[in-house]
């Protein structure tokens, strides 16, 4: 068995210092969920929440998946997986979950597509086929919602008679289409968040969520394609005209009269070696516009129902993906993540299979620090696609002050259902920890952020690179992004490490912490900020491997944890801190073990002892 994790909680008795404060003094909102797109409706769904009790029940479907989708046989597969046929049926079914999951004290948090649309504007009759009953012709998914199936009583009145005028097109004046998923045999298509009439319809949906239970909603498909609609290219030349002088769209874009000009494009996301300055002008304006329509929407009208709505956005971010990923890589500082209650942000293929031999975690550790650098303060989680190292993909969000866990959290296997309710517990036994306690870390690593919005990636293949160097070497550091960090918060650290092309890399400092641990183990330290306690965290990632190179495994049986023993911290103390009395918790262990730890000149000594997965020292 491997060690995935260990969190070590340095209970400090700080009768001469006061931590320096970065943030107001108030926890996190919660520190645990559960996410599901399929399976909610088998029979051990509730009762696995009652198990796990996890604070947040993420689940449900309330946008455009639900109204293209519930009302057809195709809803019972990808990606809604709804229980029942009928937009009535579905509702009632919805709503009467939400009402059991709020009995057992946990909040709903539905997921809201805001313009992924399946269906056909006409089609002919479909003949019944194997596993496939016979449809009539006509429209079809939200075509035949919208056109035949609108309630006004519960929506209001349409915004527009045609659905047609909803949606995006290309340049050609066409609707923009995909056949990605040919759910039912039907075509994808996608409404525009610039058009108003739009945000119409989707202000009735959150309405209609809100009515149905729902205690927030995590927002998807924030993709603005290359649309062309009249919507879009006006926006396009306010921003443009708001951002540039006249002479500077001449000499910059050559844009010789923006009233009249005409553009062959207007991308979003695309390949970083075909960027210009103004395809970047671009990317930034669709991160804008689709900021603005969330805020319009679920910030401003959502929270004008609700003042308490819980609202987030599901993001993808990757191994860093910028310019062809991230829906906030462009976006201005001061708007990246404001008002937003909670962040999801999937790291795909990148980080759910391990390859130690070659270095490789399946970590999300640097991904969960920059969202905690640039978010502050705020639940965060990670969609790892981990249905594997269930433990580790808890522990890793856990010391990193995020909130286990993003998805596939597979409550019908037994095993897995054990320890997700097992480590929940763990968890909230400790709630003061994992929702108070906020980063304590020695140094700081900038983001590239000023050389990305230039179209300049090899600063960030540098913070690749010397991120996971200093995560071997067990560096207890910060990340925040080099535009907008204010210098009063980089001063506060002993060290700041910017990766501009011609600045050398400092030596790490010799009088740092030090911990002794394999490289497969990762380090964290985090504080309480009126207690002030600190907490150090060990992740370890190493594992017995499957026998396929770079399998994502079965399942829990293939995660395999293999202990760590004897790990051995000599952590550096704020000045003035005296510390007594260590002990040390596990999930795994119902009651706690005493430590001896050793405090001299500065610092305090002690050795962890063998552990599977998460384990915490308390210093008093």
């Amino acid at each position: 068995m491997k060690l995935p994790v260990v969190a070590l909680f340095l209970f400090a008795s700080l009768s001469n210092l006061a931590l320096a404060q970065t943030e107001p003094l108030k926890p996190r909102e919660f520190s645990t969920l559960v996410a599901h797109w399929a399976e909610y409706a088998d029979p051990e769904y509730l009762p696995f929440l009652t198990e796990a009790r996890p604070d947040i029940a993420q689940v449900g479907f309330y946008g455009a998946h639900f109204w293209s989708l519930a009302h057809t046989p195709h809803g019972k597969g990808y990606p809604a997986h709804f229980p029942v046929v009928g937009l009535n049926e579905n509702r009632e079914w919805l709503k009467n979950l939400n009402r059991e999951i709020h009995q057992r004290g946990i909040k709903v948090v539905g997921h809201m597509n805001v313009k992924f649309l399946v269906g056909d504007p006409n089609s002919p009759p479909i003949p019944e086929a194997k596993n496939k009953p016979a449809e009539p012709g006509g429209p079809r998914g939200f075509f035949k919602f919208y056109r035949e199936l609108w309630d006004e009583k519960l929506l209001g009145p349409k915004p527009v008679a045609d659905p047609m005028e909803l949606l995006e097109i290309d340049a050609e004046g066409k609707p923009i289409t995909n056949n990605n998923y040919s759910i039912g045999g039907m075509k994808e298509y996608w409404a525009c968040l610039n058009n108003p009439h739009w945000r119409t319809v989707l202000k009735a949906w959150t309405k209609h969520g809100i009515q149905q239970g729902c205690d927030g909603f995590m927002i998807n498909y924030f993709y603005r394609h290359d649309c062309h609609c009249s919507h879009c290219v006006a926006e396009f030349k306010k921003y443009l005209g708001e951002r540039f002088t006249a002479e500077d769209l001449k000499s910059k874009f050559e844009i010789a009269d923006l009233k009249s000009h005409r553009f062959t494009e207007i991308v979003s996301w695309h390949k970083p070696d075909e960027s210009t300055p103004l395809r970047r002008e671009m990317l930034r304006f669709s991160q804008v516009a689709n900021k603005q329509a969330f805020d319009d929407v679920f910030v401003k009208y959502g929270r004008s129902l609700k003042p308490d709505l819980l609202v987030g956005q599901w993001n993808h971010l990757g191994n860093f993906n910028q310019l062809n990923g991230d829906e906030r890589c462009l976006l201005p500082g001061d708007l990246w993540g404001r008002d937003e209650s909670y962040l999801w942000y999937s790291t795909g293929a990148a980080a759910h299979y391990t390859d130690l031999a070659e270095g490789m975690l399946g970590e999300g550790t640097l991904q969960a620090r920059y969202i905690r650098g640039m978010f502050g303060n705020k639940p965060f989680t990670l969609g790892k696609y981990e249905s594997t190292r269930t433990r580790v993909a808890i522990s890793e969000l856990a010391a990193n002050c995020g909130a286990p866990m993003g998805f596939y959290t597979r409550f019908k296997d037994p095993q897995a259902r054990t320890e997700i309710a097992r480590y929940y517990q763990f968890l909230k036994r400790h709630d003061d920890l994992f929702r108070w306690h906020q980063p304590q870390h020695e140094s700081l690593l900038l983001f590239p952020r000023k050389a990305t919005h230039n179209g300049d990636l090899k600063p960030l293949a540098r913070f690749r690179e010397v991120g996971g160097r200093l995560l071997d070497d067990h560096v207890l550091f910060d990340i925040k992004p080099d535009d907008s960090v204010a210098p009063e918060i980089a001063a506060r650290y002993r060290q700041v490490v910017n990766l501009d092309a011609e600045t050398p890399l400092p030596d790490l400092l010799a009088d740092r912490s030090h911990i002794g641990a394999p490289k497969t183990v990762r380090a964290s330290l985090s504080k309480h900020p009126q207690r002030n306690e600190l907490a150090l965290h060990l992740v370890n990632y190493n594992r017995t491997e499957p026998k396929e190179k770079h399998s994502a495994g079965r399942g829990i049986q293939d995660e395999q944890p293999i202990p760590v023993e004897e790990v051995r911290v000599d952590l550096r103390l704020p000045d003035g801190v005296t510390v007594s009395a260590a002990e040390f918790l596990t999930p795994e262990q119902p009651e706690p073990t005493k430590l001896t730890c050793d405090v001299s000149g500065g610092r305090v000594r002690f050795v962890v002892p063998k552990f599977l997965v998460y384990g915490v020292v308390r210093l008093r």
